[in-house]
């Protein structure tokens, strides 16, 4: 479909910006760097520095030749200063005008206590705050036995739902990346996925409030990026772990990380492979008229995952990378459920009840396939990406349900029902994308790019009822969706070093959005085709070197997932079933947050999100049939408002502890069927994590994590609570590590909370296999050591790929 005219007139003025700073000029700087005896240095670091504020105006490697090259200087005066870990500085300075400028000769003298190889053992705390972002950094956690999704827990403004949906600022409305990348999975389905990725294959935890222009606007609380472990020094690499765990059953897992640089050339491999066999106990108390029902439902999955990425890069020349990687994942399941609902009068007599059996097998996969490009135009910092993605995933799931009912939940005389259904989902992506970054004048850098996306999904349900020694089809729960989306997106960002204290950023994102959906159930298709303006902000002021301030303004949207826009019904039992809705529309919200960081200590963070159109589940009960459906509904306007305050204290030597705490008043006014609904809650959460190194490479890790009562859409959430403990032994040379680790002590981690609203009274608690006990071995073999002789920068840029959930 053609783009609307105001989309077209953005994407020309963006173009224009674009032609216009390219037409600029400025005159070339070269010069060369040597050792005292003359050789030439190289892989050296030059820097330009402008005059009079020492701000870094372009940085450059030095070639074999140890000779540099700066283009399109603007005048003024610079200082040209020349640097190796393992040589003392030089530099000079120098006046730029119009014409080239030949630098005198850089001599570097060696340092008495220069090493062939430097072991990097840097410190850094656990949290990190940026301009844009809070970077958490995972080695410095004990994450034996745990998986990429419970180290996500430890993250300031997230936690997991009922159903294991990630939580971020009080929103399921987030984005997570991988790598920069978009995991392309729906909610149940990325759970299922970080939960086969263990966390010692993370190496950081990127949470983005407002993320800038050059992300995509989807995710109304912001984008959560997962940064993997990949080493990017010359030689042959690698780790290699094995674990093994126990709560109620028994877990063993194992992975292999490997990487090859020859400098040229680099190859990475990551394959993880698990058997995980656990639980689920879910329990509800529903009030209908003058009878109370209790459920109590059982899953028991024992799922065999493997997980594999492979890929590689070649460094054609300084300016020209290419990359490829293939990711795979498979995960096959076996589940048994099992649910007893028992109906009480109002003395509390049992006068009913219903009984289920559902075994399911289901097997999940995805592949993709991403191909990028990047061009360094000149050493000013010019560059172009281009990213191709090509995303497969398909889900089959295959059920029989055995029901049986006793006295008062006797349906139409009906002592036994049995069905069985068998569903698949497919979904496809394309994807296309292009960045352009221009540098110019003092400080000042454009970016510039271009992204298209296309999905297809297909689902399809057949539910089949047994009547007289037949199956049966059954057309009220048979179903087909096919949805379709094309979303096309251009931005424009401008950023200027004020000076070193002071940065600013602001950009413009222009989506347009085009989808159908239909299904037999629907009597016409659903069509979409809308687009916004999606604007951003960020300023950053750091007076002196130990305070930062930082504030930070965007505007986002969330548009439906896939699932919950099929019209399907799926049941967790005979009374409970969860359909979605094809109907939804996309939410937008607005983010402001502002920040105050005294030596990565963030002693203040204040944040402010508001929500329209939001979307939750919301269970829909009839009380004559006694069954309760959730479906996800646009609800008006939710707002948070949140403080918080924490980073790491050295207690002590040989003591450290992270704090975090943090305060949030959720407010909720919407109608919800027909019915005003208003809910005001204050929550606080504390979480602090200590660790105490022994003697002898021995360590000893004490977690605690409180959170309050609070809100959560309709959901009046209880307090939670839980106590970890764990230890570490440093073998080899520091290449291995020996980790146990015992989560929630007392298993009291639970999910509790009530629904109360209209004819709808809920008690809901869920219990997982929270206390565990993990322990893990780590082994680091290869090259592990930074040669200074072939430091190198790689072309790998992040992407930014949104598809609805």
């Amino acid at each position: 479909m053609p783009l609307s005219s105001t989309l077209r007139c953005f994407l020309l003025l963006m173009c224009s910006l674009s032609i216009a700073v390219q037409a600029q000029t400025g005159t070339t700087v070269k010069g060369n760097v040597q050792t005292a005896k003359k050789e030439p240095l190289s892989f050296a670091t030059v820097l330009l520095l402008a005059l009079p504020d020492s701000s870094i105006a372009y940085s450059q490697m030095t070639d074999d030749a140890g000779t540099y090259t700066f283009e399109k200087v603007a005048a003024g005066r610079y200082v040209v200063k020349a640097s190796r870990i393992d040589y003392n500085a030089a530099a000079t300075a120098i006046q730029v005008g119009n014409q080239p400028v030949q630098v005198p000769v850089l001599q570097a003298s060696e340092k008495a206590t220069a090493l062939k190889e430097v072991v990097v053992q840097g410190q850094r705390p656990l949290l990190e705050q940026q301009a844009d972002r809070l970077i958490m950094n995972v080695d410095k956690l004990n994450t034996a036995g745990e998986n990429s999704l419970e180290i996500l827990k430890n993250a300031p403004g997230v936690r997991l739902d009922k159903d294991d949906n990630i939580v971020f600022r009080g929103s399921s409305s987030v984005n997570v990346l991988i790598n920069g990348k978009m995991t392309y999975m729906s909610g149940a389905e990325l759970s299922r996925y970080l939960k086969s990725l263990p966390a010692s294959a993370l190496t950081k935890v990127e949470l983005m409030a407002n993320p800038p222009a050059s992300f995509d606007a989807a995710g109304t609380a912001g984008i959560i990026n997962l940064v993997l472990k990949r080493e990017l020094t010359k030689g042959m690499n690698g780790s290699v772990n094995l674990g093994t765990g126990y709560g109620a059953y028994e877990k063993v897992w194992g992975g292999l990380n490997l990487n090859y640089n020859l400098g040229k050339f680099s190859f990475y491999t990551r394959l993880n492979t698990g058997h995980y066999n656990s639980f689920n106990r879910l329990t509800m108390e529903r009030t209908i008229n003058d009878s109370l029902y209790r459920s109590v439902n059982y899953w028991h999955p024992i799922t065999k995952s493997v997980n594999v990425v492979a890929g590689g890069d070649w460094f054609i020349s300084k300016k020209h990378t290419v990359g490829l990687m293939l990711k795979g994942y498979t995960s096959p399941e076996n589940t048994m459920t099992t649910s007893q609902t028992l109906q009480y009068d109002i003395p509390g007599n049992a006068i009913g009840s219903a009984h289920m059996r559902n075994p399911r097998t289901v097997d999940s996969y995805n592949y993709s396939l991403n191909a990028n490009y990047k061009f360094d135009i000149d050493t000013t910092g010019r560059s172009v990406t281009i990213d191709a993605d090509l995303v497969q995933y398909q889900n089959g799931n295959d059920e029989q349900f055995t029901n049986q009912f006793f006295g008062n939940a006797i349906k139409n005389g009906q002592k036994l029902e049995q069905l069985q259904s068998l569903s698949d989902a497919a979904v496809r992506i394309y994807a296309v994308k292009a960045d352009y970054v221009h540098p110019f004048g003092q400080n000042w850098k454009l970016e510039s790019g271009w992204k298209s996306s296309w999905v297809r999904t297909d689902a399809d349900i057949r539910f089949e009822r047994e009547q007289e020694g037949s199956w049966q089809n059954d057309p009220k729960r048979t179903n087909q969706f096919l949805f379709d989306e094309n979303i096309n997106a251009g931005y424009v960002s401008l950023s200027k070093k004020v000076s070193k204290a002071l940065s600013l950023k602001a950009g413009l994102r222009a989506e347009q959005t085009i989808s159908e959906g239909t299904s037999r159930t629907l009597s016409a298709p659903v069509d979409r085709d809308y687009w916004q303006l999606f604007p951003s902000v960020f300023v950053s002021y750091t007076p002196q070197e130990d305070h930062q301030f930082s504030t930070s303004y965007s505007r986002r949207i969330s548009r439906p997932g896939y699932k919950s826009l099929n019209p399907f019904t799926f049941y967790s039992d005979p009374y409970t079933g969860l359909r979605g809705n094809p109907f939804l529309q996309p939410s937008f919200s607005n983010s402001f947050m502002f920040s105050y960081t005294f030596k990565n200590f963030q002693l203040l963070s204040i944040s402010y999100l508001e929500q329209k159109d939001f979307v939750v589940e919301v269970p829909v009960q009839n009380d004559q049939t006694k069954e309760t459906v959730s479906t996800p509904q646009n609800l008006a306007r939710a707002t948070s408002l949140s403080f918080s305050s924490g980073g790491t204290l050295p207690v002590r030597k040989w003591w450290s502890a992270n704090v975090q705490v943090q305060g949030t008043l959720n407010q909720i006014h919407t109608p919800v069927q027909g019915e005003q609904y208003n809910q005001k809650q204050f929550s606080w959460d504390l979480s602090n994590d200590h660790n105490f190194t022994l003697p002898k490479d021995y360590s000893v890790q004490f977690s605690a994590y409180y959170s309050s009562p609070s809100v959560s859409g309709l959901f009046q959430n209880r307090e939670s609570y839980q106590l970890n403990i764990g230890a570490k032994k440093t073998l080899m040379k520091g290449k291995a590590t020996l980790s146990l680790r015992l989560n929630d002590i007392f298993d009291t981690a639970r999910f509790r909370a009530y629904l109360r609203y209209n004819n709808v009274n809920m008690y809901w608690q869920n219990q997982w296999e929270s206390r565990r006990l993990n322990l893990s071995f780590d082994y680091r073999f290869g090259n592990t050591k930074i040669k200074t002789a072939r430091s190198r920068r790689t072309g790998t840029t992040e992407e930014e790929n949104r598809v609805s959930k």
